[in-house]
């Protein structure tokens, strides 16, 4: 994988104690594995604040602030602040991980709504973008980003859909995101793989939700950054592109999406 082009994660939850306590080793994997530059995502005001430290000390990792939407009930008073003020902050390159999400009962949905829609302002206010949780409401998703009434820069992150479910998403302007489940044999994963063969180039992204969905052959280990080179390659394979186009492509496409500047992990 070290004659990849290089390869942007665009989904990383660094904070993560698994990942956090020998984050130098990490990152040292990346740049083995020609990963050069990493989101690092968080889903509290605790992990924004996190992210942001990490992103300011390392060249190459770049933040994205927000409360996810399983954790918005937990919020306590003054969390939104913490998030409007980090929001400024000149490494901040997205708003979330935010979102809706049926599939636990962690938050009130109508909460839920509520948070989603204060990110999705003040993505609009800084001129971010949003990094988009989906989890059992695709539909809820797509009816409150058709409410707003107005473009949203983003993406979907670690898409599972079909490919109907895929053109509503990228009907919207965003971008769609692939993660390690991409690479899992379950047939019943097919319609992920139709969907991913047929995203436009220009709004292809791809992320490994480390330390979740740890792709083939490390499925079920913690997964960590340096392994988005094994879903790129297999996104490559699904669409019958060289590997080193797919990932010049989904490197272009993240550097404009997020405004990453070019510096790389060293």
């Amino acid at each position: 994988m070290s004659s990849l082009p290089a390869l942007v994660d665009t989904h990383a939850h660094l904070d993560d104690p698994r990942l956090k306590s020998r984050l130098d080793e990490v990152l040292r994997h990346c740049i083995q594995a020609g990963v050069t530059q990493v989101i690092a995502v968080a889903t509290t005001a605790e992990d924004s604040q996190s992210v942001l430290a990490i992103a300011e000390g390392r060249p190459g990792v770049f933040a994205s602030v927000g409360i996810h939407p399983n954790n918005a009930a937990e919020a306590a008073p003054g969390d939104w602040d913490v998030i409007k003020t980090l929001a400024s902050d000149p490494r901040v390159v997205a708003l979330g991980e935010t979102g809706l999400d049926r599939h636990w009962d962690r938050t009130p949905f109508d909460l839920q709504q509520d948070y989603f829609a204060r990110h999705l302002e003040l993505a609009h206010e800084f001129d971010r973008p949003v990094i988009i949780h989906s989890r059992d409401c695709h539909a809820d998703i797509v009816g409150q980003l058709r409410r707003l009434g107005r473009p949203i820069r983003g993406v979907l992150h670690s898409f599972t859909g079909s490919w109907d479910e895929a053109r509503e998403i990228l009907d919207l302007g965003l971008h769609l995101s692939f993660a390690g489940m991409l690479t899992f044999a379950n047939k019943s994963l097919d319609p992920l793989r139709t969907a991913a063969a047929q995203v436009p180039i220009d709004r292809l992204l791809v992320e490994t939700d480390s330390p979740y969905l740890s792709p083939h052959p490390f499925r079920g280990q913690t997964n960590e950054p340096a392994r988005v080179a094994q879903t790129a390659a297999r996104l490559a394979e699904i669409r019958g592109m060289l590997v080193t186009d797919l990932a010049a492509a989904t490197t272009r496409n993240a550097r404009q999406l997020f405004g990453l500047p070019d510096v790389s992990l060293h």
